[in-house]
Order: structure tokens, then sequence, then C-alpha cells
């Protein structure tokens, strides 16, 4: 294995599945000059006939999408940020999320929509929030969130061979991070998640940018006595609930860290679901550390101050591990 970034894994993932796969087509946003690095050389190396520069308009892109899947073609489409989703939503709430089902799988929409998601770069409100809780509410798309270079590389290359909609979110400002990567075919099924540091004290759920965060914490409680185990969920549709449960099972304590908005979060489907699946196995109330449910600020201090870190994370799990029941 080589060590990589993420950006260059998920530039690895679609170089390969696109000489794979001549019914591949990428388009988007500034994808020829590549902004973000994740479709650097595309263009050079597949042509303009495969690799599109698009005009920064996601109700085009998104409709794009919908009519060139529905007609054969894979597609990836490039949204560039999360939040430039809200724009192109007609075409991907009303269309690639029900298209199959309407035509009783007549229609097959194989869409990768790839998108930066989530704040930590100070790029301010409108580029900065983790739109995944929209997403997972549609019921008609798959949404895959890496924590690792490793991820990145065998999530996409799984998310382009889907027969459905699927969204990959790569965490904002997690595009440098290095790590290994396995070279050539590496695949990881969708709906499979990973538990990233085994522990027997506390379940600390961490959903894709919060996975590094959430290991530096565990690793420093680990010097106290406190053993945490890192459950990564790597996708959240489909989720694998059993393994998360089976994690909460094992330990009777569940902290989720989730960098969506506090309400209507992943973290809180999640501790609902814990909640009422495992609940004779808690030995104390469910935990989530969230976003407040305001917009992202631009000031570096402030938009630290309310995105989840390794500090936030060490506090619930403390107090979590501190609770007694009432007598």
């Amino acid at each position: 294995m080589a060590r990589k970034r993420m950006i260059q894994a998920m530039n690895e993932a679609l170089i390969e599945e696109m000489e794979r796969d001549p019914s591949i087509v990428l388009f988007g946003e500034d994808v020829k000059a590549s902004l973000f690095g994740d479709t650097k050389g595309l263009w050079k190396r597949f042509g303009p006939d495969r690799v599109r520069d698009t005009p920064i308009c996601e109700a085009l892109i998104s409709g794009m999408a919908v009519g060139a899947a529905a007609a054969g073609r894979r597609v990836i489409c490039h949204m560039m940020f999360g939040n430039f989703v809200y724009t192109g939503m007609d075409a991907i709430a009303n269309q690639a999320a029900k298209l199959r089902y309407m035509t009783n799988g007549q229609i097959k929409l194989p869409i990768t929509y790839l998108a930066v998601s989530g704040g930590g770069r100070s790029a301010a409100a409108q580029h900065s929030d983790a739109i995944h809780p929209v997403l997972a509410n549609l019921g008609g798309v798959k949404v895959v969130m890496p924590g690792s270079p490793a991820d990145a590389k065998g999530l996409l290359k799984s998310a382009i061979r889907d027969d459905d909609p699927v969204f990959f979110l790569q965490a904002a400002g997690r595009g440098g991070e290095p790590g290994e990567v396995p070279e050539g075919e590496y695949l990881i099924p969708l709906g499979r998640a990973a538990i990233r540091r085994p522990g027997r004290d506390l379940s600390l759920v961490a959903i894709g940018a919060m996975v590094r965060p959430a290991l530096k914490a565990a690793e420093a409680l680990s010097g106290e006595g406190i053993e945490v185990e890192v459950v990564d969920p790597r996708t959240v549709v489909p989720l694998d609930l059993e393994t998360i449960l089976a994690s909460v099972r094992r330990t009777g304590r569940l902290v989720v860290v989730d960098e969506a908005r506090d309400t209507c979060s992943v973290a809180s489907h999640l501790a609902a679901l814990a909640a009422e699946r495992a609940f004779d196995a808690l030995l104390a109330p469910i935990r989530r550390v969230t976003v407040p449910d305001c917009c992202i600020p631009y000031a570096p201090v402030l938009e630290r101050a309310i995105l989840p870190s390794v500090e936030t994370i060490e506090r619930a799990v403390r107090e979590t591990l501190a609770w007694r029941r009432p007598t």
C-alpha cells in the first residue's frame, strides 16, 4: 500500500473506474481545472466527450445527471460544495430519488454525486453545511461519508458501480490528510461500518469528518484508563445498524458525534434507534455531540467554537461515564 491523501485516493478511484467502464461520464463545475484536486488530469486523459465543465447552474447539472443516467450512461456529477445541492434539489429529490421506484425498476439511475460537505475551512455559511441529514431523509438515495483515504477510494469505486443515486460527501478540510491506500482493485461495500478502535467502556459513533477527532479523543482518554470503542458507519444510507447496536450492547453506553446541526441530525436518528432497540443494554443516557442550530460562521475562531472537537468529545464521554441512576 502507498501513503496518499484523500483527494489523491479519490482521483485514483475516478481514473480506475473511468478506464474500466467507458460508459462513465463526469461533469460539473470546474472539473477541468479541478479546484479541489479530485478530478485532476481527467479531462486530459479522457477528453471532453467524457469530462465536461458545466455552467454554474446546479439545477442544470443535477437535471443533466438524471437524463444522462436514464439514457444509459453511468454518471459522476460534481456539485462542488454540499450547499450547492440545495439549488439542484428538484432533480435530485423529485427525479433521481424516485424514478426507479416510479418506473418499477425500468429506469436505473447510476449517478454518483460528489460534494465537499461540512465546515472547518472558513468557507462561510453558504459553503459549510453538513448536508447528509437532508439527503438521508429523501428515501431514495444512498449517502457515503468516508473518514480516511483508504475508505475514500474503496467507497467511491463502489458508489460509481451502484445502480442507484449515491452521494459521496468528502469532508471539508480533510482532502490533505494522508493514509495508507490499497493499490488497484479495492472496493468497500456500501452499508458496512468499521470498528476503528475497540473498547469496553463506551461506544463512540463518529460520522465522516468526526472520525479523526473521535480517535484522538479515544487515544487521550485511554491514558486515563478509559477504553472507548470508536465506530465509523462509513455510510449513513444504508446504515449498518447491526454493528452499531452490537457495540452498544458490549459497552452499555453511547455517544454519537455528528457535524450536522443538532435538530434532525443523523446523531438524533442513531440515538433514537439505540434507545428503541438496545434500551435494555444502556447504562446511561445517550449523548450527542453536534453543531448548534445556526449558520456556520466565517471567522475561524467562531467556526472552531461550534464544531465538534476533541475536547467536546472527551467531555461528552466523561459525562456519560460519570452518570449514575438517581436513587
